[in-house]
């Protein structure tokens, strides 16, 4: 996350800079609601004269007009309101969707290490909920500061043009409701900071409790997760009330001082009246002034809940759109690759790690031959994987693709030519066409998937679904088997057709008959083709080109399977062991 924490200053401009854009709908908004504003004197000032005109001096002319006027003054209301709500709504409308779609695409460019520290949930978290509360701040608490700012300017100088030396008695109170405001803020930035924290450990919670539900039913741990999601909605409930009780802790305030207040203008009022320095309109007025005053008074000092709200959640939006993103070290395009991959001496150590994941790793893969990963789990295996399309950076070595550093490559162009069929394949919600011409620029005709899913062994079951390539498959493949995800996701990978493939235990979830299909896939698929397998099952690499043993992030042997056995070191015992718990 960046260090730097901006102040609610720097915040709040910051929020305004991504309104600029609409700047002419805003302005609308504000038009109409400083017009409105400027409304509100004007009620006690039709009242003054209507008082003493019509009934203390009966004078019929008066009542036609102000009639009218007070007619024409509501209407000019209900229109200003009209227009800055809608027009405050559409602008807050464009600045979730703005805010969203910077931060979405932040996401997509954000390095391995972010979601290795970050939960899903929180980020989710942060995208659907807390953005909601920013528009608060930008739009609603704007609208409620300008208005009734200017109405209690407005209606405060109409009360000193009226009666100057009873304004100022009654506004003796001010600066301590100025205090209390002060320190109900910060409590409430507070609050609100850890409500939104709260907020996406819950939203992690439920989704861990959707995505496990079958792990969950089948180790019965029902009764842990329900714990676990009680607690966290309870302390969101616990926040909120919080947030509640300070916010709402401006309100009393307010009212005493409003009382205290009219106690002074009906006491100091009277005695003006029956001295003669206020008519009977003018103490009307300036008493339906004082009553004009507290409603915008009272949302001003209640705008603290929904402003710190916002502001602890900008800080949450900007600290992701401003995270650093992957970093384009490269400026280098390979346009052709034979294939030819090779780890010069690399370490890698993950962050807050208290040792190297890998240490000193050499290697060499020819163009078109596969070299197979093996050894203990946590071993290194899938950190060397993830090192070759820069998921993560070596902390020493190099990595050459072709006899290039990979760093020296731009992003696009090193991931252009690789491609990665994982164990659990990732699969969109989506049809069975859009998963395998994923991230394709120009779609494939209906001709092309059908030899594409051929060639992955996947067009047989493809055809007996109802709607063929045009099948919904759900959220991950959930309506389709283990070995039909693979073969989705092998079908995608014939499809983009580059020279480098890394396969992350491809068949090691599979039924017997399932990883027959799929072997006969890969076997298919890996054909001139450099190929990185990372294999538990070592009956499925026996025939790769070079087999490397790795170890507690070193590698401790390599050759062919034959040689390896030989040599009766690491890799025959884990032969051995794999065959004996077979047998």
């Amino acid at each position: 996350m960046p260090d730097a924490v901006m102040s609610s200053r720097e915040l709040y401009l910051r929020l305004l800079a991504h309104v600029k854009p609409y700047w002419r709908q805003f302005a609308g908004a504000i038009l109409a609601t400083v017009l409105l504003a400027f409304t509100e004197p004007a009620i006690p000032a039709l009242l003054e004269p209507l008082v003493d005109k019509v009934f203390v001096e009966k004078d019929p002319t008066y009542t036609a007009w102000t009639s009218v006027a007070l007619v024409a003054l509501f209407l000019m209301r209900g229109l200003m309101t009209f227009g800055s709500a809608v027009a405050y709504s559409w602008v807050s409308g464009k600045l979730v969707y703005d805010l969203r779609r910077l931060m979405f695409d932040r996401i997509l460019g954000l390095p391995a290490s972010y979601f290795d520290a970050n939960s899903t949930g929180n980020i989710v978290s942060m995208v659907t909920f807390n953005v909601t509360q920013v528009t608060n701040a930008a739009t609603r608490v704007l609208t409620i500061a300008v208005k009734d700012s200017l109405s209690v300017i407005g209606l405060v100088g109409y009360m000193l043009w009226l009666n100057w030396v009873l304004t100022l008695a009654v506004f003796i109170l001010m600066p301590l409701v100025a205090i209390v405001v002060r320190l109900v803020a910060l409590r409430l930035r507070r609050l609100s900071r850890q409500l939104q924290n709260t907020m996406g450990d819950m939203t992690h919670a439920l989704e861990e409790g959707v995505r496990g539900h079958k792990v969950i039913k089948v180790f019965g741990g029902q009764e842990a997760e329900r714990q676990r999601f009680n607690r966290l909605a309870n302390w969101v409930r616990r926040y909120l009330v919080k947030i509640k009780v300070a916010g709402s802790a401006n309100v009393p305030l307010v009212e005493a001082v409003a009382a205290t207040m009219l106690a002074i203008l009906i006491y100091a009022g009277t005695h003006e009246t029956v001295a003669g320095q206020l008519t009977p309109g003018g103490f009307v007025a300036f008493l339906v002034a004082i009553g004009l005053l507290f409603p915008p008074i009272k949302r001003l000092t209640s705008i603290n809940e929904p402003l710190q709200r916002g502001l602890a959640a900008a800080e949450t939006v900007f600290d992701l759109i401003d995270e650093p993103p992957e970093q384009e070290t490269g400026s280098r395009e390979l346009n052709t690759v034979e294939g030819r991959l090779e780890f010069r001496h690399v370490s890698f150590r993950y962050d807050a790690a208290m040792q190297n994941a890998l240490t000193d790793v050499s290697f060499v893969v020819e163009p078109g031959t596969t070299v197979a990963l093996v050894g203990p789990s946590g071993g290194g295996k899938t950190t060397i994987a993830s090192l070759v399309p820069r998921f993560y950076t070596p902390s020493e070595g190099q990595i050459l693709l072709d006899g290039v550093d990979i760093r020296d490559l731009t992003l696009a162009s090193l991931r252009r030519n690789l491609s990665f069929v994982g164990q659990d394949p990732t699969l969109f919600n989506d049809t069975i066409g859009a998963n395998i011409a994923f991230g394709q620029q120009v779609a494939p005709d209906r001709e092309a998937l059908e030899r594409i899913a051929e060639a992955a062994h996947a067009l047989e079951f493809i055809r007996e679904l109802p709607q063929g390539f045009d099948s919904l498959i759900g959220e991950d493949g959930v309506r389709l088997s283990g070995g039909q995800r693979q073969r989705i996701a092998i079908a995608r990978a014939f499809l983009k057709d580059a020279p480098v493939l890394i396969l992350d235990e491809a068949t090691s979830a599979l039924d017997t008959a399932s990883e027959r299909h799929v072997q006969a896939a890969l076997r298919s698929l890996t054909k001139n083709r450099t190929t990185i397998v990372i294999a538990h099952r070592l009956s499925t690499i026996e025939h790769a080109d070079l087999i490397l043993v790795v170890k507690d992030g070193r590698i401790v042997e390599q050759g062919n399977h034959a040689g390896l056995l030989a040599a009766e070191g690491e890799y025959a015992n884990l032969y051995r062991n794999q065959f004996l718990q077979q047998t």
